[in-house]
């Protein structure tokens, strides 16, 4: 019984540091979930992956946007004299987000943001109840109308943190992606993103930007649950802002959900290495600790009192 016992107290203890570092999460985050396992190598930069990367396995903190701030994309990051020139995160310019593909329930994508567009010119709907716009404008839910209210015809775009300012469509080249078979770098083209929203790509997707071919003309671009291809980022698709990395920590739970094809064998190796440091210092430990304790004053002389009460008796 005393075993048992023990045992539930061990278990009961457990439980509670977990619920613990949920919670301190949850408060340095402000996301619930805290943290995402990354399950494709769509943004890795090493064949087996490396530290400061995104690799499949890792564990992602989610930054609310709230907590984070606002999304710098690869355009605001590289910008001469730019607010946010300089700015990087996991080894390249811009932030890291993650998002719901077209708002839906699908698995959320973690990908890098490479352009913000944002409302400029804007004209209030024919029919703000079916949404109808004159047929030169877009419907965009989020940018606000002249009345204040959001939902709003859009004429022409922005793009923070390049020159591109009052168009109908965007262009714009990255110079500094390269894409093989492309030696301009990332061209994007007649870009119009239907709502103010994120350009985003996978950093090993070799220019296969998420919006596909409305974007760049030899992209693939992703689906939705429902197979419509993936529009401009709007805000309220964002869950967070990818933040820190531990790395390896999420390949059990894939390996669990037998979604582990694309761990690679060095993050199996470095977590088992990991691991097996982890229980030797505990085991160092706790072998130092004990040590301690058994060559302690207070405990040679409660020994020695010990037995001199059991000499008198």
């Amino acid at each position: 019984m005393g075993a048992l016992s023990g045992w539930v107290r061990e278990a009961v203890l457990a439980a509670g540091l977990i619920l613990l570092l949920i919670i301190g999460l949850w408060v340095s985050t402000g996301s619930m979930p805290p943290m995402v396992v990354v399950e494709s190598k769509s943004m890795m930069h090493d064949r087996q992956g490396e530290v400061g990367a995104i690799d499949p396995g890792d564990l992602v903190l989610v930054m609310a946007q709230e907590r984070h701030g606002e999304i710098v994309s690869w355009a605001e990051a590289v910008e001469e004299g730019g607010v946010f020139e300089g700015w990087s995160s996991h080894g390249h310019p811009g932030d890291v987000i993650i998002y719901s593909k077209n708002g839906g329930s699908d698995t959320p994508v973690i990908h890098r943001v490479l352009l913000h567009a944002v409302a400029h010119d804007t004209t209030s709907p024919l029919d703000r109840s079916t949404q109808v716009c004159p047929s030169d404008a877009s419907w965009d839910p989020i940018s606000l109308d002249a009345d204040g209210l959001a939902g709003t015809c859009v004429l022409t775009w922005d793009v923070l943190g390049t020159n591109v300012t009052d168009v109908s469509s965007i262009d714009w080249t990255f110079t500094d992606i390269q894409c093989s078979g492309q030696p301009h770098g990332l061209m994007i083209q007649a870009w119009d993103p239907g709502h103010a929203g994120y350009l985003t790509l996978g950093d090993n997707n070799d220019c296969n930007v998420d919006q596909g071919q409305a974007a760049y003309s030899r992209a693939q671009g992703l689906s939705d649950e429902n197979g419509r291809p993936v529009l401009a980022v709007r805000d309220d698709w964002v869950q967070g802002v990818a933040g820190a990395e531990i790395p390896w920590a999420g390949t059990v739970k894939l390996l669990v959900a037998n979604n582990a094809a694309q761990v690679t064998s060095r993050s199996w190796t470095m977590l088992a290495g990991s691991a097996s440091g982890l229980l030797l210092l505990t085991w160092v430990i706790e072998r130092a600790t004990t040590r301690l304790i058994a060559e302690a004053p207070e405990i040679e002389l409660a020994r020695k009192e010990a037995e001199s009460s059991a000499e008198e008796e």
